[in-house]
């Protein structure tokens, strides 16, 4: 998809974005928790989630890590920022700007400098993955801290043939992910963390038709009922059990933290 169908798809997607990624009452502490131990993040630390959407996991973090200052929440669509609520939480600053955007210096944050920066599922999105996460780079204080995390190449969801194909064709592998941030003159480590999931089949068919993926909108109407019809009978049992596994990309700047 292109950068307007992308943030077209999340404006479409925010009154219901929660709902639908909200796999369970332990996903998101457990995501919020390893982004948290990832990038080691202190009190004192000036923190941005870059691609934030409604601030689920910006959200959660803050509640467990209390930081001094509030964590920038990044994200090019102004709809699904909007559901951090009005007006957003304290330790919250929701930013209208793309991955890009901050990159290239086109909007101005309100921290001089970052100490961890976190994009969840985004990195796909970016149409100069390099040059962005160099920019990125550029913007970390001595010492400072991003994390990418992404899924790997191949996953075990149990979506249709389709689906699965053209995941597997189009996201980025977590390898070519390191060596831009390694380029961009961060040290690098890449790590594997997985989390059981257990979802009711008929909410996960639910989530596919409302295309909670971005993959799924490149499907039509017809495709996407199509490929439900095939998970009914490729998965009869009423609660889908599945891993779902993610590459941590870390980088750190030289230096030490202020």
């Amino acid at each position: 998809m292109g950068r307007r169908d992308v943030r077209g798809h999340y404006d479409d997607l925010a009154a219901e974005y929660d709902d639908h990624w909200v796999y369970g009452p332990e996903y998101v502490p457990w995501m919020s928790r390893r982004i948290a131990e990832a990038l080691r993040i202190e009190s004192t630390d000036r923190i941005a989630d870059i691609g934030s959407g409604t601030g689920l996991f910006a959200r959660e973090l803050a509640r467990r890590s209390r930081p001094n200052r509030p964590i920038l929440c990044v994200d090019p669509s102004e709809a699904m920022l909007r559901r951090l609520g009005s007006p957003p939480p304290p330790a919250l600053t929701p930013i209208v700007a793309s991955a890009e955007d901050i990159a290239e210096g086109r909007v101005q944050l309100p921290y001089e400098a970052l100490d961890a920066v976190w994009l969840k599922e985004s990195v796909h999105h970016l149409t100069d993955q390099a040059g962005t996460l160099s920019g990125l780079a550029q913007r970390l204080a001595p010492g400072g801290r991003m994390l990418v995390i992404m899924l790997p190449t191949t996953i075990r969801y149990p979506l249709f043939k389709a689906a699965l194909a053209r995941f597997e064709e189009l996201q980025p592998d977590p390898a070519v992910i390191e060596a831009h941030l390694r380029q961009a003159g961060l040290t690098t480590r890449l790590d594997y963390v997985e989390h059981e999931l257990r979802i009711d089949r008929d909410r996960y068919l639910s989530m596919v038709r409302a295309r909670y993926m971005s993959l799924l909108s490149t499907f039509s109407d017809h495709e996407i009922e199509e490929g439900i019809e095939e998970m009914r009978a490729t998965h009869p049992e009423p609660v889908l059990t599945f891993p779902d596994r993610f590459a941590f990309v870390l980088g750190r700047q030289a230096g030490e933290s202020a």
